[in-house]
């Protein structure tokens, strides 16, 4: 038995329209570039290729170690953003590793927006499953999608920065574009203070002598 049922109604529609905007063509893309990525110039990357599926795809990410890898390989190997991968098979470890994994990526340059969630990879059920009583094992990744669109948004970045430690496919992510800043000298910014100021008006010498006063009649003469 599991404290988490199957879903229904509502809650059960809203998962399946999640469901549906994962792509299974980007998940190959992403998959490709990880091993490249992971291989860099050793050539070896020491990990499997995961069986197409996007259950396949969340088993082979959820532990954090592929994701820690991943980020620690565009960076320096003597300034990882993750100096130490625990290797351990306990849920709440492996999901600390996912918590690093995202706020390195942050750090990289990934908009906090194109971040996912720890659940949206792994979500935790706890089961009463056999006389130890009460364990936890994972269920499905609630979003998947939402891990799909970092790496890619974590790509880009790679892709973006350019100082040689992505490995791939260039074509595979869109490089950003970068902003054009410009810098003026102290007298151009004086020149275009005064030329706004002669946009919004000037007198130019002129003055209000023979005006009449307001509300004064006039004299017909």
């Amino acid at each position: 038995m599991s404290n988490r049922g199957p879903s229904y109604g509502l809650s059960r529609e809203v998962q399946q329209k999640i469901e549906q905007k994962y792509d299974p063509e980007l998940e190959t893309r992403l998959v490709d570039w990880i091993l490249s990525q992971l291989c860099g110039d050793s050539g070896a990357s020491g990990v499997d290729r995961p069986s197409p599926g996007k259950q396949n795809f969340q088993e082979w990410l959820m532990d954090g170690t592929i994701l820690c890898r991943l980020i620690n390989s565009l960076y320096p190997a003597e300034t990882p953003p993750i100096r130490k991968i625990s290797q351990t098979k306990m849920a709440f470890g492996q999901m600390e590793k996912i918590s690093l994994f995202l706020k390195a990526a942050e750090t990289y340059g990934v908009s906090r927006n194109d971040i996912f969630q720890t659940v949206d990879l792994w979500e935790v059920c706890v089961c009463v499953c056999g006389p130890v009583g009460p364990s936890f094992c994972p269920s499905s990744g609630k979003d998947m999608a939402a891990v799909q669109r970092t790496l890619v948004a974590l790509g880009s970045e790679a892709v973006t920065k350019d100082d040689g430690y992505y490995y791939g496919n260039r074509e595979w992510f869109h490089k950003k574009p970068k902003g054009n800043r410009r810098s003026f000298t102290e007298e151009q910014l004086r020149h275009g203070r005064s030329y706004i100021g002669q946009q919004m008006g000037g007198h130019r010498g002129a003055s209000q002598a023979g005006m009449t006063s307001y509300g004064t009649p006039r004299q017909i003469m």
